[in-house]
């Protein structure tokens, strides 16, 4: 029995296309099955056909023409494929993500900081080793500030009016200690300086994860930690070769950046959907995924995935100790204290300090730890999705103890008079580790 065909005004694109293949498939039956006396100089041809007038072929409509039909459809106005989303708008993603790591950036700066600096802050302010140490670790005060009030400031402002803010206040930590003229001004502009990058850490990696798309989600997520590095390791190589107040700049850029850059990319369309704003989120969202791309299927998962967020009971902080909880939290807690207990920011805010201790060059330690950090935390990015978490754990926490091992080993033998040609030796090898 034939199928009917719909109207063209009740007709759908899919009906349409259906009906359109079965039509095609008709024809191409019927060719098929015509005699094979058909040319008209074949000696079988009707006389009429001989005699007939030559006519150019039709267009393709058979077979063959089903690939051109398909472009006829799509250009009278079908909805383009979804496998198109994103080639033309990944630019807007990218450079979004160039922006906002200028944060990451800044975070690695501020932590690397101290370490070249440590010479000319002591020399010119006339700070004792203690009141050093006092500005190198209050910055860690400042991040706790930070990290607490990051999530609620995210939430209310939006992600971008939160990343200015915190720009702004990294600036104003910089010129801070750039004018420094005793230890107090240094204190106040280094717990600025903590809580720039304690914000900072939270709502980059939100920004980067919300707008990114599902397939290129993970690899734009490690370039977080890549600049953190980037920028610690930029404060290590500059400092040895520019005194403490010109290494403001090196903090001062980064912030100028990210606070320029952020009026030129959209807000984050999953922040816009959660406070219903929704002309803004579909913008938002079309920009990051491109004009010509259909976000009818994306949007509406956001949607659903924020309604069912929101039909949750409100979290407590109860909550983090059930029993279904309390597994996960205790490892993620425990790998964050066990990364602490290992020194790292120790290491990293007295570096100069240890490598000097040592006998070896201040300058030269930093500047090499400065070049070893990017490519090694590259390479842990690209081992993440093919190795797996655990097994660069494991490979971590084994380098962590055996670093950590001979850097006490080199002070152990400093201080018996044992070695003390390989104590610096030593020293390198455990903090570069």
């Amino acid at each position: 029995m034939a199928a009917t065909l719909p109207s063209s005004a009740a007709a759908s694109p899919l009906l349409l296309r259906r009906h359109a293949a079965a039509s095609l498939s008709s024809r191409c039956r019927r060719r098929w099955q015509r005699p094979a006396a058909t040319r008209r100089d074949a000696p079988g041809a009707p006389l009429a056909m001989r005699d007939a007038r030559w006519l150019p072929p039709a267009a393709p409509t058979g077979c063959n023409g089903a690939r051109g039909a398909t472009r006829t459809a799509a250009a009278a106005g079908e909805a383009p494929h979804r496998g198109s989303e994103g080639q033309g708008s990944l630019w807007m993603v990218l450079f979004a993500t160039a922006v906002v790591v200028c944060g990451s950036f800044e975070f690695g700066t501020c932590v690397g900081y101290s370490a070249p600096a440590q010479v000319g802050i002591v020399s010119d302010i006339g700070l004792s080793n203690s009141e050093y140490g006092v500005f190198a670790s209050v910055l860690t005060i400042g991040a706790m500030l930070g990290a607490l009030t990051s999530g609620r400031l995210a939430d209310i402002l939006g992600r971008k009016m939160t990343m200015r803010f915190a720009a702004v206040v990294g600036i104003f930590g910089w010129l801070t200690v750039y004018f420094a003229k005793d230890a107090m001004m240094l204190y106040a502009g280094r717990v600025l300086l903590g809580y720039c990058t304690g914000v900072l850490s939270y709502v980059v990696p939100v920004f980067i994860s919300e707008i990114a798309p599902k397939d290129i989600r993970g690899g734009l997520a490690t370039s977080n930690q890549l600049f953190i590095c980037s920028g610690c390791s930029a404060a290590y190589i500059i400092g040895a070769l520019l005194p403490w107040r010109s290494l403001v700049l090196v903090g001062l850029v980064p912030c100028a950046v990210l606070l320029v850059g952020l009026f030129f990319i959209p807000e984050s369309p999953r922040w816009l959907a959660n406070v219903g704003r929704e002309k803004e989120f579909h913008a938002s969202l079309q920009k990051f995924r491109g004009r010509d791309s259909d976000i009818s299927e994306e949007s509406a998962e956001i949607k659903g995935y924020i309604e069912s967020i929101h039909r949750l009971p409100k979290a407590k902080i109860q909550d983090l100790f059930q029993s279904k909880n309390i597994y996960a939290v205790t490892v993620g807690v425990s790998l964050m204290i066990f990364q602490q207990l290992g020194g790292i920011n120790a290491l990293g805010f007295y570096t100069s300090y240890i490598f000097s201790s040592a006998g070896f060059s201040g300058k030269l330690g930093t500047t090499l730890i400065g070049i070893i950090q990017i490519p090694i935390t590259l390479l842990g990015a690209l081992l993440m999705d093919r190795s797996g978490r655990r097994a660069l754990l494991l490979v971590s926490s084994s380098g962590t103890f055996l670093g950590c091992f001979l850097t006490g080993l080199s002070f152990y033998f400093k201080a018996q008079g044992l070695y003390s040609q390989l104590v610096p030796t030593l020293a390198l090898c455990g903090i570069l580790v």
